[in-house]
């Protein structure tokens, strides 16, 4: 029986599980390296700007989900993003893209709403700023010790969620000698990642274009995704524009180690002449972030991690989903909640 978890992780994923199992007789303990929540699906403030730098909304693309966020948790402050998605590919020109019937939501005070909104719903005890270093397999469950060495407690059961590397790391550190062990961390670690360097650029006028976000098509531009974050409701101030690109994988691996001023006037150049406006190349003011493990480019093969629930081990997050993108994570992380509290009885 599962009376004490630990969520490692407080990505949607890990905050999806933990709502589930709100109403479980299982005390529940999050620890999250960073100092705030949701992970990837991130938020930045600046100057009277809100704008997501990772995940850049939550697709309505999975039914109980978008029931989850409607209807169900508090829906103030909601956003549907309306305007479209265009395309573009190698030879630049944004075209009109696919339609599509899925809508695009978010919060007027950012992504990081959904994963604070869940949490808000339990009665789990989130630790920031605790980065999990090792994983002491005892006798009845796991024994968790941070990167200071410092003992947080025994566990009947943990839930893994960051990215599968990290996950794969942690499970190469774990004092737990054990053939499943070794399975399950070579299964996690040959999920592969994609990496994505995100550029942020401020202007002090509002472009006159009728897409949110432009998407490459043939994954052979420089530029990967570029999005308007004034055209989320309370996000920009009226006048203004905020651009969020990412670049394409090859790019940003090979401008990883750049540094930051030239990385973004390289980012802002090619983003000036794919949208054909050179005031893009002197923004007022810009911020950027790495992401190594922005998104999975496959899921983990479940085969090999049947099992590790016999071993009081759980996993989620969007390497596990049957899709890499923030609903499935979130759909993942309820289900994987609802298993662990089904294993409480």
């Amino acid at each position: 029986m599962i009376a004490r978890l630990a969520v490692v992780g407080a990505g949607a994923a890990g905050a999806a599980a933990t709502y589930a199992l709100r109403d479980a007789p299982v005390d529940v303990t999050v620890f999250e390296k960073s100092r705030g929540v949701c992970g990837r699906a991130a938020t930045r403030r600046k100057d009277d700007c809100t704008y997501e730098y990772g995940a850049n909304y939550l697709k309505d693309a999975d039914d109980r989900v978008t029931e989850l966020v409607t209807e169900t948790l508090p829906s103030d402050g909601l956003v549907d993003v309306e305007a479209p998605i265009y395309t573009f590919e190698r030879t630049g020109g944004i075209d009109e893209g696919r339609e599509a019937d899925e809508r695009k939501w978010t919060y007027e005070a950012g992504i990081t709403q959904l994963a604070k909104r869940l949490f808000a719903e339990t009665d789990a005890t989130v630790h920031n700023g605790v980065r999990v270093e090792t994983l002491d397999r005892a006798d009845d469950g796991w024994r968790i010790v941070d990167d200071e060495e410092t003992d947080r407690g025994e566990f009947d059961a943990v839930l893994l969620t960051p990215p599968a590397p990290q996950t794969a790391d942690l499970l190469g550190q774990a004092r737990w000698d054990h053939d499943d062990c070794r399975d399950f961390r070579q299964a996690i670690a040959s999920v592969p990642y994609r990496t994505v360097v995100t550029g942020v650029f401020h202007y002090p006028f509002e472009l006159d274009v009728p897409w949110y976000g432009a998407v490459n098509t043939d994954k052979d531009h420089d530029v990967g995704w570029v999005a308007r974050e004034e055209c989320k409701d309370g996000h920009v101030p009226d006048g203004e524009s905020l651009l969020v690109v990412q670049m394409n994988e090859p790019w940003s691996v090979a401008n990883y180690d750049e540094r930051p001023d030239q990385m973004l006037s390289a980012i802002a150049e090619r983003t000036a002449h794919l949208l054909d406006d050179d005031r893009l190349t002197d923004p007022d003011w810009t911020d950027y972030q790495h992401w190594r493990y922005a998104q999975p480019e496959a899921t983990v093969d479940h085969e090999a991690l049947r099992g590790a629930t016999d071993h009081d081990l759980y996993f989620a997050g969007d390497w596990v989903a049957d899709e890499p993108r923030l609903h499935a994570a979130v759909r993942n992380g309820l289900e994987t909640g609802e298993a662990i509290a089904e294993d409480t009885a």
